[in-house]
């Protein structure tokens, strides 16, 4: 699914899906560096994002796979 990460300006990471029309912050992420890891959000979904340079900028669309829901 096509997702949207962003950081507002307090620094917050959030993820936005636009097809749910969905955006919620990250809770917890597997890896410092954000990409080619799990990201957890408020809600409970748990996203794998694809790997990508430690200097990519945000915000920024990708393909994530929803892998789990509380």
């Amino acid at each position: 699914m096509k997702v949207m990460m962003r950081r507002n300006a307090a620094g917050v990471l959030s993820a936005y899906v636009a097809k749910k029309d969905l955006e919620e912050p990250v809770v917890s992420q597997e890896k410092p560096g954000l990409w080619g890891g799990t990201v957890t959000l408020a809600n409970g979904w748990t996203l794998a994002l694809p790997e990508m340079a430690d200097g990519t900028t945000l915000p920024i669309t990708v393909e994530a796979r929803k892998l789990a829901e509380d």
